[in-house]
């Protein structure tokens, strides 16, 4: 268990006096008053900035609005805000994991099992650049920038004064590139990516065998590699909702990762069930999850090769199938990359549509932040023309309750899901 820092003990509240006051372009104080909890350097105008040190408390004032905040010395993101009221301390910060805990009540109160969800979603609960994934009874904790870095250890007792646990945990992230490409990262799934060594910031660390409980459904858990742990918590209602739909269809399920949308379908009773993941790794653990809920995978097929390639070799055999499942990892980790990423959906969409007749089934997903709802919805009418088809939105969903998006802060909804019915050009 990591020692709380003396200086950060819970009875050693921060002081707002002689704090660094920055005075903000009048222009940003309707942005701000309404709630958005990003500064960006750009937007600081050209006033000469005293020296702060990265995750000082700093007091922002525009016009007639004031907040507080903690300062990034690198990064796009200069000023994260946390309060209008006061300088973020423990009792503060104890207060919305207590909220947060209480939100995330109706997912442990369900009729069906569930005890893996996002316990804090950053500025979705209040805590801009920090998230918790909950797996059982062990929380892993990561922070976004260095400045949000400094409150981990009063999250860390936070945490274990308000949640049952056994273990709060870290993986030390192995992102690419600048620091400014991680701040662009941050939303939704930014952690996609392999992490380094886990440790426990408190408690102990978890079996390598943990499992998980999903509307009853179990799944393998690595806390220790791979990424996201082998389930993507965002998807969880979406995986329920396509079960409804898969009983008695041929279902393809490709970027399939550990196989949840896959197990999903079997339970809902589809007839056949392929898999298909460019990781071997990930196909074995999509076994092995079948394996755990009762399912024979010798009755199942699991493929690990590239899906594009898997779709244009399945169009050429003039294969079809009665539900495709769509969900790519992010196409595009910046804006430069919108274009790029909403051509790459276009053609992953099209060639998908060319395996489906009328009257099949499209469950299409993107996690990519800067493609929102309305582009998405328009890339799948492009793809659909592309394959000489039409498509009907049957059912369109964002984020469970355990990512809110505030609606002062609209960066937040990342996730879009659709499941479409395939028509005929009339």
């Amino acid at each position: 268990m990591t020692r709380t820092p003396a200086s950060f003990r819970p009875n050693s509240p921060r002081k707002t006096s002689n704090l660094p006051v920055l005075i903000l372009p009048v222009q940003l104080k309707t942005r701000l008053s309404q709630g958005h909890p990003w500064v960006y350097r750009n937007q600081l105008g050209e006033t000469e900035l005293p020296q702060i040190g990265t995750g000082s408390p700093v007091e922002v004032r525009c016009g007639s609005f004031r907040a507080y905040g903690l300062w990034d010395a690198a990064g796009p993101i200069a000023i994260r805000l946390f309060s209008a009221r006061q300088v973020p301390d423990y009792p503060w910060l104890l207060e919305r994991v207590a909220l947060a805990w209480q939100n995330r009540a109706p997912l442990r109160e369900m009729a069906e099992a569930t005890n893996a969800y996002r316990l804090i979603f950053g500025e979705g609960d209040g805590l801009p650049g920090l998230t918790v994934d909950l797996y059982g009874q062990y929380a892993v904790v990561a922070t976004y920038s260095e400045g949000v870095a400094t409150l981990k250890d009063w999250l860390v007792e936070a945490l274990a004064a308000t949640v049952p646990l056994k273990g709060i945990l870290q993986r030390s992230p192995k992102r690419k590139g600048s620091p400014a490409q991680a701040d662009e990262d941050m939303i939704g799934r930014a952690q996609d990516e392999e992490g380094g060594k886990l440790t426990a910031l408190w408690g102990r660390l978890p079996p390598r065998d943990l499992i998980i409980e999903e509307h009853d459904l179990k799944f393998k858990a690595n806390l220790f590699e791979g990424q996201k742990t082998g389930l993507f918590l965002d998807h969880r209602e979406n995986r329920r909702f396509v079960q409804e739909w898969a009983a008695g269809r041929s279902v393809l399920n490709c970027f399939s990762y550990t196989g949840a949308f896959s197990v999903y379908a079997a339970r809902g009773g589809a007839t056949e069930i392929v898999s298909c993941d460019i990781a071997p790794q990930a196909t074995a653990a999509a076994q092995e999850n079948f394996r755990l809920n009762g399912f024979d995978p010798d009755n199942y097929e699991f493929l690990a090769e590239d899906c594009f390639e898997l779709l244009t070799r399945y169009t050429q055999q003039k294969r079809c199938f009665d539900m495709i499942i769509l969900d790519p990892p992010s196409f595009a980790h910046s804006k430069k990359q919108l274009y790029s990423a909403l051509r790459g959906y276009t053609r992953l969409n099209a060639l998908a549509l060319n395996l489906l007749e009328p009257g099949s089934l499209l469950a299409s997903a993107s996690c990519t932040s800067y493609v929102g709802p309305e582009a998405f919805r328009e890339m799948l009418a492009g793809a659909a023309a592309q394959a000489g088809k039409r498509l009907q939105v049957l059912y369109e969903a964002g984020q469970p309750l355990d990512h809110p998006v505030p609606a002062h802060f609209l960066e937040g909804r990342y996730l879009k899901f659709t499941l479409n019915r395939v028509q005929a050009v009339p």
